[in-house]
């Protein structure tokens, strides 16, 4: 994305979960987007990688779904980072 000054995410929570061909084949209810400026070089990867690793961990996951709260989340997510760079 031109505009971007660097990698943004975007967390959403859907409310009524929808069936994305995963290959666990379970419905999808938890989304992350990933947005980068077109001279990011690897800075997405990483980004991705972090999300895959927050998102492995069961408990946040059951955390996440339990607390819509969007500042609850935002704590959520960037303690279980902060967590596991420690």
């Amino acid at each position: 994305v031109p505009v971007v000054g660097g990698v943004v995410a975007s967390f959403s929570l859907l409310e009524t979960p929808v069936m994305f061909e995963a290959v666990d084949r379970l419905p999808v209810d938890i989304v992350f987007a990933l947005f980068a400026p077109q001279n990011a070089g690897f800075e997405h990867l990483s980004a991705l990688a972090k999300v895959s690793r927050l998102l492995r961990d069961i408990d946040l996951r059951d955390k996440l779904r339990a607390n819509p709260n969007s500042k609850t989340l935002y704590a959520l997510l960037t303690e279980a980072q902060t967590m596991q760079a420690a």
